[in-house]
């Protein structure tokens, strides 16, 4: 078996991210991964609404809606890797404008990934939990090895609907 030395966490800052960062850094522990990276990447499709906003005269644009969606993720990644005993030297943080799927499978490879932790997206209307599309791109394409993480709320729904 490969030796797992770097893992990504793809985190797109939903409710569940706490959970995907603290199961993704008790693996690199367990592991003792040399690098722990998380990715982020901003919809390019949320960058050209706010350029078709600013077409209609609205005092906003591209660069500054990236500039300060990257601020308030970063002070979010910080706030949960606080509560977390990791090497700042072993964290790295990419955040990054694009598709998500295509820009996340290409630092898969780019970086050398051996693993990819990365959650589910749970919609409460529904009855079953199910993956993100970006998710569900990342299951079907990725070359690198993915472990999919339930935060326990999630679980437990599921569980609900296995009959044994």
């Amino acid at each position: 078996m490969k030796e797992i030395k770097k893992i990504m966490v793809p985190l797109a800052f939903s409710p569940y991210s706490e959970g995907i960062v603290q199961y993704a850094v008790s693996l690199a522990k367990a592991l003792n991964v040399e690098k722990l990276l998380f990715v982020n990447v901003i919809d390019q499709r949320d960058v050209d609404a706010v350029e078709r906003i600013t077409s209609f005269g609205y005092e906003v644009d591209g660069s500054h809606y990236v500039d300060e969606i990257e601020k308030e993720r970063i002070l979010k990644l910080e706030t949960m890797l606080d509560k977390i005993n990791f090497p700042e030297d072993r964290v790295k943080l990419i955040i990054t404008v694009g598709k998500p799927a295509e820009k996340l499978l290409k630092y898969a490879v780019r970086e050398n990934i051996d693993m990819i932790v990365m959650g589910v997206k749970a919609k409460s209307d529904f009855i079953h939990a199910f993956t993100g599309s970006v998710a569900e791109k990342l299951f079907r394409r990725s070359p690198v090895t993915i472990v999919s993480y339930r935060e326990e709320k999630i679980a437990m729904e599921l569980r609900k609907h296995i009959h044994i």
